[in-house]
């Protein structure tokens, strides 16, 4: 028995060092070279730079709908690919922004519309999501919202006479 452990041992032992000067040959110089260059640009993103960060639509009245739009820049080494844009609430809606890459030092835009509810200061989050190193970028809007001076005198007309 022990001559059939020691046999083995010597044949696996043979087998794995001739399979490494085997696989030591076989590798070229052109895979090793493409492989650097792999591995410099996998560390290479798109950066997601904005015109502005923060918009003020200022005092608006209660379901007024009002809208603005957003200007970004891709200042990094790397093509930006936005791969959704989302807000906070369905009060806010984010659209026409493109889904093909943007190549480094190109622009793009996208328009955030808003209908105006909710009351006094009202702050919206709008979310990017992009292959930039973050993964997500934020960008906000603000108003200040009136009460609609039409609805004091429309709930005053419903209310029964006494």
């Amino acid at each position: 028995m022990k001559k059939i452990v020691l046999t083995l041992s010597a044949v696996c032992l043979m087998a794995f060092t001739s399979c490494k000067e085997n696989v030591a040959k076989k590798i070229e110089e052109s895979n090793i070279a493409a492989a650097a260059v792999r591995d410099a640009s996998s560390s290479k993103f798109p950066v997601l730079e904005f015109d502005k960060k923060e918009h003020d639509f200022g005092e608006i009245e209660k379901n007024t709908p009002v809208e603005t739009s957003f200007t970004y820049t891709n200042t990094g080494d790397a093509p930006l690919v936005i791969t959704d844009i989302k807000s906070t609430c369905g009060c806010t809606v984010p659209q026409d922004w493109s889904r093909e890459p943007l190549a480094p030092g190109s622009s793009g835009k996208f328009t955030v519309k808003f209908n105006g509810s909710g009351t006094n200061k009202v702050t919206k989050s709008i979310n990017i999501t992009a292959n930039t190193e973050k993964g997500t970028e934020s960008v906000k809007i603000t108003a200040f919202v009136k009460p609609d001076p039409n609805a004091a005198v429309q709930s005053a007309a419903k209310k029964p006479a006494q």
